[in-house]
């Protein structure tokens, strides 16, 4: 039997300093996964509703579809 070619998957040179963009309120927000699989954040879960309240409209309370 003949074997596949394996294909590489194409990367950025640069994919680990690439960083997505965020609103400058939470540009220091670190949220990662430990080895254990929990979430880790360093922000209270109060202060990150607080921003989504404050930034985010809500759909259901609007009306609008």
């Amino acid at each position: 039997m003949a074997k596949k070619a394996k294909t590489k998957t194409k990367t950025p040179a640069n994919a680990d300093k690439a960083k997505p963009k965020v609103h400058g309120d939470i540009k220091d927000m670190d949220i990662r996964i430990n080895e254990f699989g929990e979430i880790v954040r360093d922000y209270k879960v109060d202060e990150i509703n607080a921003f989504l309240n404050e930034k985010v409209k809500d759909k259901k309370l609007s009306g609008d579809e």
